[in-house]
């Protein structure tokens, strides 16, 4: 497949209840294009998880260190074994209690995914930050691309988040194949990141769900 071929020229943009918006989404990532999309906190970028030469395209859009692994969103928690190699007692709890939604959970990854999209954990396996989007347009996009993309803020790293589809369209020199406009992102605290390999989480970073339910969910699990 030849690489992404979005890297100078213009968007495409494709309001969010268009007949064919999910459609031309789709068919711009299976060609290896990122594209942007809403989502239930800001527009982020996107790339399919098994092209990754597109995962590198994002990398190059959003201005991001490698070292910094890409999220990866799904469009139902049934779609969970696609990226992850196990998926812990409290990680399915909190994945029933919060998604769709905020949360984003560390869990081991599969081995045969794109080291683009994993990081480390302590013990030296691969591990992935996983969630499901409280959003319809994102969860059809997803659930038609797959059930599962790689995907970041739609921004220039350490700039602004994009909660407009016109603030996505353009990033530095370069854009993406399609911006899907689903209006204006509610915008306002990021998902909070947690590592969910046991039942003692670790927190990565607060967000909208705070760490303090997060450790008293996992104490009810705790208790002998």
């Amino acid at each position: 497949m030849d690489g992404p071929k979005n890297s100078d020229k213009a968007a495409r943009v494709i309001p969010g209840d268009a007949p064919d918006a999910v459609a031309a989404a789709v068919a711009a990532l299976r060609s290896g294009n990122v594209i942007v999309m809403p989502t239930d906190t800001v527009y982020g970028l996107v790339a399919a998880i098994d092209i990754p030469a597109a995962i590198q395209q994002l990398y190059s859009l959003k201005q991001r260190p490698e070292s910094k692994a890409i999220p990866v969103l799904l469009s139902d928690i049934v779609e969970v074994p696609r990226v992850c190699a196990e998926f812990p007692e409290l990680a399915q709890l909190l994945a029933r209690l919060y998604w769709p939604g905020p949360l984003t959970i560390v869990v081991p990854a599969r081995g045969d995914l794109s080291p683009l999209l994993t990081d480390e954990l302590d013990d030296g396996r691969p591990s992935i930050a996983v969630r499901v989007p409280d959003h319809a347009i994102a969860r059809a996009i997803i659930a038609a691309a797959g059930g599962a993309l790689a995907v970041t803020s739609a921004n220039i790293s350490g700039q602004c988040e994009a909660i407009e589809a016109s603030a996505a369209v353009k990033l530095g020199s370069a854009s993406a194949e399609v911006v899907v406009d689903g209006g204006r992102s509610p915008g306002g605290k990021p998902s909070t990141i947690v590592v969910a390999t046991s039942n003692t989480p670790f927190l990565v970073r607060e967000g909208a769900v705070p760490f303090s339910e997060i450790v008293s969910i996992s104490r009810r699990l705790n208790k002998p």
